[in-house]
């Protein structure tokens, strides 16, 4: 499947002293992504309240290539490249005008208000375009 793309512009306070985005800003850059992939899908992180989910995170990483700096227009690429009964998996490529620059993936937990494993709602699963 097409991965879905998201615009992400490089403020100030993401870079650290030498001028270069500070590493952990990437997770922040991939839950943005994260948050515009179900909105692309027409849902949203408060449906999943709505339904009694949450999906925590429960890995991350992340493989740096080149640095990103402030004002730079980054795009990340997110699909879902695993779902399983209770989980599922994001990856995730960061490029600034073509150029990869970072590229990493999170897996997350489907748990029910209870903190307990919970099927990923049919209506989330049928929305999550078809995995190759």
């Amino acid at each position: 499947m097409t991965a879905m793309r998201h615009e992400i512009r490089v403020i100030f306070g993401d870079t650290d002293q030498m001028g270069v985005v500070y590493y952990a800003n990437y997770l922040r850059y991939f839950e943005s992504a994260r948050a515009a992939y179900w909105r692309d899908l027409g849902k949203s992180y408060k449906d999943l309240v709505e339904w009694g989910v949450a999906l925590p995170v429960v890995e991350a990483h992340c493989n740096y290539k080149r640095p990103a700096f402030y004002e730079d227009l980054l795009v990340i690429e997110t699909r879902v490249s695993e779902l399983r009964g209770a989980s599922l998996r994001f990856v995730y490529r960061v490029e600034r005008g073509g150029d990869l620059l970072a590229e990493g993936h999170t897996r997350h937990a489907v748990i029910g208000n209870d903190g307990r494993p919970k099927a990923l709602p049919d209506v989330l699963r049928s929305a999550i375009p078809p995995i190759s």
